[in-house]
């Protein structure tokens, strides 16, 4: 994470140029989403754009903010504690709340070490990157000592790929369900990322699994499946994850541009 050391990700400064190339690009990818709900027969605005904004300072972010996007998720904990108190900051002073109780949610979207719990709860709306029940058990623990209560969503690894993290298919509804039965846990829904293939038939079959382990641990919690979200798709395969349900896409190079650093 050197970058963290080579950019001021709390800098709030934006010229006019980047914001208009990032205002440009949420408009891009908002009527992309519009195009393949159409498409594909899904409910207009049924799915939620999420930016995904690893690498990006607080001045970007609020590009983003002011050209519509409404939700955001960061990669890193170091991420979200290096910039949420500003961009609360930056944000009321446009009438915008973010973060926790806030009209837009921040969400962690990358991996979680225990030790870094702690300083990503009282930060964050939820984790979408909970691999399984030991994990949960342990931000149950630490949510209930801070009184919060925490979305959290189940990542599953869809596509078997060893450098992918989240629980395998076969164990994901066990795991949700036990997940669903923490205290101080609100389980929101599942997480997977795409298969890293250019083969659309593989993509979507990896998302249409996570579809049917969401759509199975609805009828065992006995509520409508479809409260369960399904957050699928990134820049480069976020209309074949809408085919196949997804709730909310996590888009970041598509809003963003490329990035400087990994």
């Amino acid at each position: 994470m050197a970058y963290m050391t080579q950019k001021d990700l709390a800098n709030t400064e934006v010229d006019c140029v980047r914001a208009r190339q990032i205002a440009d690009g949420v408009h891009s990818v908002q009527d992309a989403i519009a195009q393949a709900e159409s498409h594909y027969g899904r409910k207009a605005e049924s799915v939620t754009l999420l930016a995904a904004t690893k690498t990006r300072d607080a001045g970007e972010i609020m590009a983003a903010l002011r050209a519509g996007v409404r939700v955001i998720g960061e990669n890193r904990p170091q991420e979200i504690v290096a910039k949420a108190e500003i961009l609360r900051a930056q944000a009321a002073r446009e009438g915008l709340s973010v973060g926790v109780n806030g009209e837009i949610p921040l969400y962690l979207i990358g991996q979680l070490q225990s030790n870094k719990i702690n300083k990503v709860l009282p930060l964050a709306n939820g984790i979408q990157s909970v691999d399984g029940i030991e994990l949960a058990q342990k931000i149950s623990a630490r949510a209930q000592n801070l009184g919060l209560c925490v979305d959290v969503m189940l990542e599953v690894n869809v596509s078997g790929e060893a450098t992918k993290s989240g629980c395998a298919p076969e164990r994901a509804i066990d795991e949700a369900l036990a997940i669903s039965s923490l205290p101080s846990l609100n389980l929101r829904g599942f997480m997977t990322l795409g298969a890293r293939v250019n083969d659309e038939k593989i993509v979507r079959r990896g998302f249409a699994a996570l579809r049917e382990i969401r759509d199975c641990v609805g009828g065992q919690l006995a509520q409508d499946s479809e409260k369960l979200e399904l957050s699928m798709g990134m820049s480069g395969d976020f209309a074949w994850a809408i085919a196949e349900g997804s709730t909310m896409v996590r888009i970041g190079s598509a809003i963003f541009g490329p990035r400087a650093f990994v």
